[in-house]
Order: C-alpha cells, then sequence, then structure tokens
C-alpha cells in the first residue's frame, strides 16, 4: 500500500482564529493518535493557554520560539530586529531538523507568514523544506501575509476575515480567548 502524502495548509487573512484553527487540527491530530509538533515563529514563553494545556497531551508537543509579536505599525529597532533575527535562525535550525527526522505526523509553522513577511526567513528556504519534506507529513502554515508561492504549493488555503474585532473598541486581549 502506497504511503499518504501529507497535505499542505495555510490558515492566512486578516481576521482572528489563524492559530486557533491550526490548534483545532492539532488536537483532532493528537486525538487520533499522530504526533504533532507545533511550532511558534513569533509568540515566546510559556504563559499561552495552548502551551498548558499541550501539556497534558503525550501526542502534541508545542516550542514556542519567537520573541514576541511585530506590529506592522510599530517601530522596530535595529536591536530588536536582530534579536528577532536570531531567534527565527534558531527556530528554523529546529524546524529542519525536526521535519527532516520523520517523527512527527504534523508540523505546524505557527505564524510563518509573519516570519516570511518581516525578512526573518526566507520564502525559498520555506518552499525549499516543504518539498523535501518526508512525504506523509502533514505541514500547516499559519499568519497573514501568505506569500503567493505557497499559496500555490497548497492543497487548502483558508483566509481568515476580519469583520468586527473587541480591539477596535478598545477592549484588550482577554486571556483564554486570544492567548
Amino acid at each position: 500500500m502506497a504511503t499518504q502524502r501529507g497535505l499542505l495548509l495555510i490558515n492566512t487573512g486578516a481576521g482572528k482564529g489563524k492559530t486557533t484553527a491550526a490548534l483545532g487540527t492539532a488536537l483532532r491530530a493528537a486525538g487520533d493518535g499522530l504526533k504533532v509538533l507545533f511550532l511558534q515563529f513569533i509568540k515566546s514563553g510559556e504563559t499561552y493557554g495552548e502551551i498548558k494545556a499541550a501539556k497534558l497531551l503525550p501526542n502534541l508537543e508545542i516550542r514556542p520560539m519567537g520573541k514576541g509579536f511585530i506590529y506592522h505599525n510599530q517601530e522596530v529597532t535595529e536591536e530588536k530586529l536582530k534579536a528577532h533575527q536570531e531567534a527565527a535562525k534558531e527556530a528554523w535550525a529546529m524546524l529542519e531538523k525536526e521535519v527532516l527526522s520523520d517523527r512527527w505526523d504534523l508540523v505546524v509553522l505557527d505564524e510563518i507568514n509573519y516570519a516570511i513577511h518581516f525578512g526573518l526567513v526566507s520564502v525559498d528556504k520555506v518552499l525549499d523544506l516543504l518539498k523535501k519534506r518526508p512525504r506523509r507529513l502533514h505541514v500547516i502554515l499559519t499568519g497573514r501575509c501568505a506569500p503567493e508561492e505557497l499559496v500555490a504549493l497548497a492543497d487548502t488555503v483558508t483566509e481568515m476575515k476580519l469583520v468586527k474585532h473587541a480591539y477596535q473598541k478598545g477592549i484588550k486581549a482577554v486571556r483564554g480567548i486570544e492567548f
């Protein structure tokens, strides 16, 4: 019997829910006995609810590797950018090793589209790794600004559309809902 080809999914767009949708798929996969690695390119620290929840599941591992969010309207100092670049370099080295190890069934590259958009990771590196990955490995890419090259390669692309967000009313992110 031929090995099933792994799917490539992208969750992108300006609306809320890209990471949350990937977490839902990761939860489903872990529940069905698949080994899942959820590597976060932008988020840092251990305070997010999903990290605490993942520790309760033996098949789901979340690794926050970033230095926090970079915002489009925020001035990023040279020092901050260098810290983000170094973190992305370390995350990428780990990701390549893990993807090529063939020990995972699903790998999520959380906020990789942001990392590409801000020049922390090249789209060519991502394309190359996706093409070299084990045939059976499923991959999910999240984040705004998904590059056209990745969209063209993907099997499924979902765009989250922002209709309305509490932040627009001045309501700050709520623990357990947004993080």
